[in-house]
């Protein structure tokens, strides 16, 4: 059975649908991250095994294998990458990359050069991210917590009008996105690039749509993000008005089914609900949901 060194230090975040954990290492003289996938056993959903679902098992490993990110503009893998695999899942080594702290401006337009990366004609990218992970809310009923707070209303109304918007994404320009584009894992620099980890999700997507995932956890308000993602995008690939509605859709279905996600987490024991909207492992998507007010007026007018 694999089992990590030891020495090497466990590293918070680390583990997900396939990932079994993420540590920090030092080979040599070089400091390192170490993380171990788990090949899928049977029993496990399906969509593991799917080359087009953002859960697929592998895909961080074949990123790193083929060196499709090595050289893409505006974000681009770590220099050094060793795929290891075995019967039981696949090791992936690489550089340790340092925070450059860079700000959410840099980050955007970063972004933006990115969504022009030409990522070939694999079968492993993924597709209709959000398409698939709103398919795993409805198949546990939809946001059945948030429909008992204040804003239940307005996430029924949203929740009712998902298709059709969803169905706007999918007519948008598709456009290279990492996927899963949060501080933590976009935290080097190399010149007017971001050196970016977890390239887990990796695919197509629409555009400004790896914004909109960015927004939620980004400083900055959505318009001087886009503005900044428009510079990077090459001229003629998209209009502002597409990159916005990407961008707006995105972050307002992604944040209302973290905040849906993390009060259902708490919503056990004694208590009203409304008693429990300061809770740690709450307060911050309720805040992040608060910031998207704008968002979802734009989108319940459209």
């Amino acid at each position: 059975m694999w089992e990590p060194e030891p020495g090497w230090h466990p590293m918070p975040g680390g583990t997900g649908s396939s990932t079994v954990g993420v540590w920090r290492a030092v080979e040599g003289d070089r400091p390192v991250v170490v993380k171990r996938l788990a090949a899928p056993v049977e029993g496990e959903p399906p969509e593991l095994l799917d080359p087009r679902h953002f859960a697929y098992w592998r895909r961080a490993a074949d990123v790193a294998s083929y060196g499709l990110v090595e050289a893409t503009p505006g974000l681009r893998g770590p220099a050094y990458t060793r795929v290891e695999e075995d019967a039981e899942g696949i090791t992936v080594t690489s550089e340790w990359v340092e925070d450059a702290a860079s700000s959410g401006l840099f980050v955007a337009h970063a972004m933006g050069r990115f969504a022009a990366a030409d990522l070939g004609h694999v079968r492993w990218l993924a597709r209709h991210q959000l398409r698939d992970r709103l398919a795993r809310v409805e198949a546990r009923g939809g946001w059945g917590t948030l429909a008992r707070t204040s804003a239940g209303a307005v996430a029924a109304e949203l929740w009712t009008r998902r298709e059709r918007l969803l169905d706007r994404l999918d007519a948008l320009p598709q456009v290279a996105q990492h996927g899963d584009p949060t501080p933590a894992n976009l935290p080097g620099r190399d010149g007017d690039d971001v050196v970016a980890l977890d390239w887990g999700s990796l695919g197509l997507g629409p555009v400004g749509g790896d914004l909109g995932y960015y927004l939620l956890s980004a400083r900055e308000e959505l318009e001087p993000l886009l503005d900044a993602y428009l510079l990077g995008l090459p001229d003629g690939l998209a209009t502002r008005a597409e990159a916005e509605l990407g961008a707006r859709v995105t972050a307002v279905y992604t944040v209302l089914t973290r905040a849906d996600w993390a009060l259902s987490r708490v919503d056990n024991g004694d208590g009203a609900l409304t008693a429990k909207y300061r809770h740690p492992a709450v307060a911050p998507h309720l805040r992040a949901l608060q910031r998207q007010v704008t968002s979802i007026g734009a989108l319940l007018d459209t």
